[in-house]
Parts: structure tokens; sequence; C-alpha cells
């Protein structure tokens, strides 16, 4: 013999289970946003930044811009590396129109009328930073207007540009 639920008792149980998933699904999106939120970073140019001014003072955002070789000076007992970036384009398509990336190293370096940016960095000193190097940073910008990096990636293109053959520089 069957017993039999009172429908009120399987509606009732039906909606608390609605009403609990309802509640995990908004939790775990919560998280999701929350944590995006906190990890998130801003990618400036240097003409970005300076337009920005003061309000991404404190912010985590990361910065690319062209080694001026001249600025680099190095304290290795207090590992402290100082140095100055000037503006490049942010936009991939914009360094391709300008001759590619090496040429638009060249010319930002070059240009005094370019905005710089004095970036701080503890730590040791990369081997591929130089002059005309692309130097990509991640950290803040203090009060006293100077970038202090966390993080510090360099790319050197003309490194690589003799590695490439002859034949692939025809064609391509």
């Amino acid at each position: 013999m069957e017993q039999s639920v009172p429908v009120e008792a399987k509606s009732s149980g039906r909606l608390k289970f609605i009403i609990g998933g309802l509640l995990i699904i908004a939790a775990v999106v919560y998280l999701i946003i929350s944590s995006t939120k906190a990890s998130a970073q801003y990618f400036l140019t240097v003409d970005e930044l300076a337009a920005k001014g003061n309000s991404v003072q404190n912010r985590d955002i990361r910065i690319s811009g062209a080694v001026i070789g001249d600025s680099i000076k190095y304290d290795p007992q207090t590992l402290t590396l100082t140095f100055t970036v000037a503006n490049i384009p942010g936009d991939n398509k914009v360094i391709e129109q300008q001759g590619g990336l090496a040429a638009v190293l060249k010319a930002a370096v070059l240009d005094p009328s370019r905005n710089r940016l004095t970036v701080t960095y503890v730590g040791p000193k990369p081997d591929l930073l130089r002059d005309q190097a692309q130097a990509i940073m991640t950290g803040k910008v203090g009060q006293d207007g100077v970038f202090q990096a966390d993080e510090l990636l360099l790319k050197c293109p003309t490194k690589y540009e003799d590695a490439v053959p002859a034949q692939v520089q025809q064609n391509g």
C-alpha cells in the first residue's frame, strides 16, 4: 500500500530546494564578481597615465613604455633599479603602421617631446634592460609621481631581429 504525501508537503519541499539553489547561485555570482574586481588592473600607456593624474594613485596598474638607456641607474647594495620610459602606443595596429615595435621604441626614445615616466623597481637587474627595450611594468604610482614597479617584464625586439632569416624578412 502506498502512502500518500500531502500536496502541501511536496510543494513546500520543492520551494525550499529552489530557494536554496537560488541562494547558492547568488553566492557564486557574488564571489566571481568580487574576485574579478579585486584582481583587475588597468593597462595604460604613459600618455594615458599622465592624463589621469592623481586618480590612479595607489591603484594596481600596468604600464608599457620604451626604456631610455641613459636613465638606467642600479644600486647593487639595495637592489634598487631606477629608469625612465617614454610613451609608446598601446594599440598593436598603430605600432605596425609605424613600422613595427623596434621602430616605435627607437622613435619614442629619440623624441624628447614624448611623455616620460620614472620607474623604480627593487630586485635583480634584468639582463634585457637596455636602451630601446620595451618595459611592461605592474605596480602603483606613488604620491611623488614615480611608478613603483612590483613586476618588470622586458622585450628587446632588436635582439631578435638578427635571428630572423633573411628569406623570411623578404617574404614577410
